[in-house]
C-alpha cells in the first residue's frame, strides 16, 4: 500500500490539501499519514520567558494538535480507507523530511501559502524546503485566490 504524507498547518489551505491527499490516496488505494509539526517559540533571550512556561505552552498546543488531528482522522475517513496522524515537534521542515522517512512515504502532499518572495526570504518556505529535501514525490496545493484578485481577472 502506498503512503502519501500530509503536512497540515490548519491553516485555511489545509481543506485543499486534505481534498488532494484523499483524491489522491483513492486514486492509488493509499494510505494517508497526517502530520502536524508544532514549532517551538523563539526565545529572544533567558529572560523573556521562563522554561516551564515555554513547556506548559507547548505541551498545550501539542494537546489542543492532537484534538484536531483526532477530528481530521474521522472526517478524512468516511473519504479514505486508511488514515493516521502524526504529531511533531521542532523545526517543520526537518520534521517533515524524518516523518517522510520513518513511514516510507511515496508522496507528500503539501499546502503552500503564496506569500511573497520577501516573506519566503525573511522567514523561510516550509513547501520549498521540502521540496529542495524530499526523496519523493512531492505535490503542493496552491494557496486560494483572494476573491478581490479572482474578480479582478
Amino acid at each position: 500500500m502506498k503512503t502519501i504524507l500530509v503536512p497540515i498547518d490548519f491553516s485555511t489551505v489545509s481543506r485543499p490539501v486534505l481534498a488532494a491527499a484523499a483524491t489522491l490516496a483513492r486514486a492509488i488505494n493509499g494510505r494517508v499519514v497526517l502530520l502536524h509539526v508544532v514549532q517551538q517559540p523563539v526565545i529572544i533571550n533567558e529572560y523573556d520567558l521562563m522554561v516551564t512556561d515555554v513547556a506548559l505552552m507547548s505541551a498545550g498546543v501539542e494537546r489542543a494538535a492532537s484534538r484536531h488531528l483526532t477530528t481530521l482522522v474521522k472526517s478524512l475517513g468516511r473519504r479514505v480507507s486508511k488514515v493516521e496522524a502524526v504529531c511533531r515537534s521542532g523545526p517543520p521542515v526537518r520534521e517533515i523530511i524524518d516523518q517522510a522517512r520513518k513511514c516510507a512515504a511515496d508522496y507528500i502532499v503539501i499546502g503552500s501559502h503564496g506569500h511573497s518572495a520577501f516573506y519566503d526570504l525573511l522567514a523561510g518556505s516550509t513547501a520549498s524546503g521540502v521540496l529542495k529535501r524530499s526523496r519523493c514525490p512531492v505535490l503542493v496545493v496552491p494557496a486560494a485566490k483572494p476573491k478581490a484578485a479572482k474578480a479582478a481577472k
